[in-house]
């Protein structure tokens, strides 16, 4: 996919809408990041009831450990309290990242909250691509003329607990659709990271490791042993040495 065809259709928000404020980088490993929202945003599923769209406020999104290919995103609120959603979401790599969170948008029918698209962590080359049921990704589809990213129309998209629903997005089968409604390749919309990319974020970092110590059990007896006949035997030869000066 071109950036001459992305561009056009996506708000990186610096000024608009929202402001940024990323964690400590003792937690890169799950980038959490705190994003405080001016307005409405759109999210995907799965949601808690009633929170398709989150209102203005402040908010925590934090990567999960995954076991597959797909990366899952949770949305708390900002004591992290509260889970409002976890997000299916798929890799998307970038040549050149940035020193700052950014975060896109597609867009949508006036009038609408802007449907939240991807989230790329500071210094990351690749961020977090979001997937949305079939019928909403259509209408994204349309509205930004792009391939937008989607999962089965069957997938339940309000639940009681979106903290237990890691298991079933790992298994969801995501395609992409086109504006005309065709499905097409996830390729079409996301490039991913290499192999070794990957491997290297999911190995913890190396602890340092102690050079070890030889266990001290020799005795130093024998040792004084030993320079005490050397001792012995030396005043011995200087007294004879005398006798015979004499």
């Amino acid at each position: 996919m071109t950036a001459s065809r992305v561009l056009p259709t996506m708000f990186c928000l610096a000024l608009i809408g929202a402001t940024f404020s990323p964690s400590a980088k003792a937690d890169d490993y799950n980038k959490k990041t705190t994003l405080t929202f001016s307005q409405p945003i759109e999210i995907p599923p799965l949601h808690i009831k009633g929170f398709r769209v989150l209102p203005a406020g402040t908010y925590v999104f934090k990567l999960i450990n995954s076991s597959s290919d797909r990366h899952i995103v949770q949305i708390f609120n900002k004591n992290e309290t509260r889970i409002f959603a976890t997000i299916l979401a798929i890799p998307n790599y970038r040549l050149q990242p940035k020193g700052k969170t950014v975060i896109t948008f597609s867009e949508t029918v006036q009038g609408e909250p802007q449907a939240i698209r991807a989230w790329f962590y500071p210094g990351a080359n690749w961020g977090e691509e979001f997937v949305y049921p079939k019928a909403k990704a259509v209408e994204l589809a349309k509205a930004t003329n792009v391939p937008v990213l989607q999962m089965p129309a069957s997938i339940q998209e309000e639940v009681a607990k979106p903290e237990e629903s890691q298991a079933e997005l790992e298994q969801t089968p995501v395609t992409a659709v086109e504006p005309s409604g065709e499905e097409v390749e996830i390729a079409q919309v996301v490039t991913p990271p290499p192999a070794e990319a990957l491997a290297a974020q999911n190995t913890p970092a190396s602890t340092p490791v102690e050079e070890p110590k030889l266990p001290a059990t020799a005795s130093p007896l024998p040792l004084i042993a030993l320079l005490g006949l050397l001792a012995l035997g030396g005043a011995l030869t200087l007294r004879t040495v005398e006798k015979r000066g004499l």
